[in-house]
Order: structure tokens, then C-alpha cells, then sequence
């Protein structure tokens, strides 16, 4: 492992840049640090534990501000979901993903209606 693991390595960086969302047309003023440039800086702030404007601006990352809006904009595109699902798919094309141990979050998934109402089936399972 690096010894500063917030610097995007160049094969990293060509599976992430062609996620990235276009950089909105209208925005004011040119684009203050470049999005890999960003991208260090928001891994910086987050493996060094540190409030975003504590982000040195001598590194070059641009301030903690510009990242923090950067990650702001990556998240509500997908980028990060987008990124998650690559190495999976290539795992599960591989054979290597063991799907037994998989867990299902229950936010994604629609939870049945029980039939005799909450206090009911927490009275039955619970005793409440």
C-alpha cells in the first residue's frame, strides 16, 4: 500500500473519469481544481479523519469547501454506485463472489404487511 493513499493511480483514474458526471454547462466561473485533483482531496479529508476546512491548501487539492461540494455533486450523480458495481461485476463474471453469504438491506427491499396488524405480530413474536 502506498504510503499516501489518497494519490489516484493512473488505472484507477481510467475506471473512475469516464463515470464522472458532466461538469454543468452553466456554472459560474471556471472549474476551480481539476476532478481527479478533487478526488484526492476528498480521499485525503476522509483517511486522514478531518474536517473538510482543515484541507491544506498547499497540497493543491483546492479548498475543503470545493471538495466537500465535488463529493456533493459524485454522490447525488450515482458516481460512487456506479464505481461499487464495477469490481462486482467482474468478481461475479469471474466466478469468484460467493453469494451465499450475500445480505439484503431492507431498505431496497419491500417488507411484507402482516396480516393481524404491529401490535399483534410484536405481541406474538415479542410479547410486548
Amino acid at each position: 500500500m502506498s504510503t499516501r493513499p489518497w494519490i489516484v493511480h493512473d488505472d484507477l483514474w481510467a475506471l473512475i473519469e469516464p463515470l464522472l458526471p458532466p461538469w454543468p454547462e452553466r456554472s459560474p466561473g471556471p472549474r476551480p481544481v481539476a476532478d481527479r485533483l478533487g478526488l484526492q482531496g476528498i480521499l485525503y479529508v476522509l483517511h486522514n479523519d478531518i474536517a473538510w476546512q482543515l484541507l491544506p491548501l498547499e497540497l493543491g487539492f483546492g479548498s475543503g469547501q470545493t471538495c466537500w461540494r465535488r463529493l456533493e455533486r459524485w454522490q447525488k450523480a450515482g458516481l460512487f454506485e456506479q464505481l461499487h458495481r464495477i469490481p462486482l461485476a467482474e468478481l461475479n463474471a469471474a466466478g469468484e463472489l460467493d453469494w451465499s453469504r450475500a445480505c439484503v438491506d431492507g431498505p431496497h427491499i419491500r417488507a411484507k404487511k402482516c396480516p393481524y396488524g404491529f401490535r399483534q405480530a410484536v405481541a406474538v413474536v415479542g410479547g410486548w
